[in-house]
């Protein structure tokens, strides 16, 4: 790829779907409202109020109910870029396709930093653990049916889609309680899904917040973290003092819990 032929709308669309691929955490995110990021804008998620359910007794039923709405504001709030040149002597003598890696580069970058961001969403959340060493498998196994046992009595149902995202050394205690995921099923196993547990998946991830002691394990509905992101620019360029190719891109997103019963956060470490 040369600055001439540089096609922005195709790469920054290549971007957000390799941006999509990558992110574990993201991907775990109510993410419907994905098209509406921009750099500073605010999307304002819209909820609903439950109508009360009353007892017919034959008689009037009175007025209809006027069931209230809500409004969460999602402020797109976060942006990174990345800005990098090739040399011109240097990508002559290089193989081809060196542009387009350090893209693919850039991009697992980006895809770290908006998990870490969703990940540090955790140290805000309403249902949490208090710090706790673990140890044992007996102990990790504990700790995840209490997390389970508190989304239930939020009203979490069996059938809600709840996923499991733990460090490796809660991993490595918790396995063997793992239901197995299937061998040929490579998609989920490049998304991080390490087994099945109490009808969850189980995602491992090195990009969990911490506190410094705990690392903030998370047990989640897909709908307890709204998220929004977008490739806002992409630009291929010719320094002006310098013989090289550059691009440079803008990735802006924002990220907040709006569901906060569907989330529970065991905070641990390693026993010593």
């Amino acid at each position: 790829m040369s600055y001439n032929n540089f096609k922005p709308t195709v790469w920054s669309q290549f971007i957000q779907r390799e941006l999509e691929k990558k992110c574990r955490l993201v991907e775990d995110c109510w993410k419907q409202f994905e098209g509406e990021a921009k750099q500073g804008k605010q999307v304002k998620i819209l909820g609903v109020g439950s109508p009360t359910i009353g007892t017919y007794t034959g008689s009037s039923i009175g007025a209809p109910e006027a069931v209230g709405d809500s409004v969460v504001t999602l402020d797109i709030d976060q942006a990174k870029y990345f800005n990098f040149m090739v040399d011109d002597v240097d990508r002559a003598q290089s193989v081809p396709g060196l542009m387009e890696t350090l893209i693919e580069e850039a991009t697992a970058k980006m895809a770290q930093t908006r998990d870490a961001y969703v990940a540090s969403l955790a140290a805000a959340a309403d249902n949490a653990s208090t710090s706790t060493e673990i140890g044992t498998p007996e102990a990790a196994k504990a700790a995840l049916d209490a997390a389970l046992l508190a989304l239930r009595e939020n009203d979490v149902d069996l059938e809600d889609e709840v996923v499991i995202e733990v460090a490796p050394f809660f991993y490595q205690l918790l396995r063997d309680n793992l239901a197995a995921v299937k061998t040929d099923n490579d998609e989920l196993i490049a998304h991080g899904v390490v087994g099945l547990y109490d009808n969850c998946r189980v995602k491992l991830s090195n990009n969990l917040y911490s506190d410094g002691t705990d690392t903030y394990m998370m047990v989640r509905t897909k709908r307890a973290i709204a998220f929004a992101g977008a490739i806002d620019q992409i630009e291929a360029y010719r320094p002006e003092t310098l013989f090289s190719d550059a691009m440079k891109g803008l990735n802006v997103y924002g990220a907040k819990i709006v569901r906060p019963k569907e989330l529970y956060v065991i905070k641990a470490h390693k026993a010593a």
